[in-house]
């Protein structure tokens, strides 16, 4: 017997959120657990709803910034969230999937294909649209092309999960999102930031990344890097 999938909608207009759940109710494999707009107190009720799915439309990524999805994804495991009515813009894209977004939808799409966007991400699959494929693949692309902060990390002594959390906190991410990127409780990220700042020698998590930062683009060795901060700690 095929699983049926749980969905939560989230969309803040009603005449996509009424269309939405008029389409999933056509369909036996998905069951809709609440569906509401977006207001400070919503994720308590979809926590207490428990979805496999949260479906999201674009004001999901405004509020994402004031951790919404974080949120859930922490208190739901495995969570997997998709977000329909979208717009063909790379900003907007990336900006989702670093979100966590699983599933992506354009508006254009018809109801058949978010059907089968939804049934897709119940199986564990991710999807997007073909047209901005090679967004993912020349972000990747450039990522790859840049020097990583687990190049330079080991040599000042720093294990490979502190290089790991020293790379995340390059890009701007709080303990949270590293803890929820690592599958790791935000108190151990909080100690191995605290074990990577001792062994650099620096204050903050802000001197680490500027450190980071100088070291790839000055192209210093790391032996001048451990002479200075050896000369400037015993000054």
């Amino acid at each position: 017997m095929r699983k049926v999938a749980e969905v939560f909608l989230l969309a803040e207009n009603r005449l996509l959120r009424e269309a939405l759940i008029r389409l999933l109710s056509k369909r036996s494999e998905v069951r809709v657990v609440g569906a509401n707009s977006y207001s400070p107190s919503v994720h308590q009720e979809i926590i207490a709803a428990r979805p496999q799915i949260l479906l999201l439309d674009s004001s999901g990524l405004v509020f994402s910034k004031s951790t919404l999805i974080s949120t859930l994804r922490s208190a739901i495991r495995n969570l997997r969230i998709v977000m329909v009515d979208m717009d063909s813009n790379e900003e907007m894209f990336l900006g989702a999937i670093r979100a966590g977004i699983v599933g992506y939808v354009l508006k254009d799409a018809s109801a058949s294909e978010v059907a089968a966007t939804i049934g897709a991400v119940a199986t564990g699959k991710a999807v997007c649209p073909p047209s901005l494929c090679m967004v993912l693949f020349r972000c990747i692309m450039q990522q790859a092309s840049q020097p990583s902060t687990t190049s330079w990390g080991s040599d000042l002594g720093l294990s490979r999960r502190e290089r790991e959390i020293v790379e995340l906190l390059r890009q701007r991410l709080t303990n949270k999102e590293i803890a929820l990127r690592l599958n790791l409780s935000e108190q151990t990220v909080k100690n191995h930031v605290h074990h990577a700042l001792r062994k650099v020698g620096v204050q903050s998590r802000f001197s680490i990344v500027e450190l980071c930062e100088s070291q790839q683009t000055s192209g210093v060795p790391e032996e001048g890097l451990a002479s200075e901060r050896a000369q400037s700690s015993g000054a």
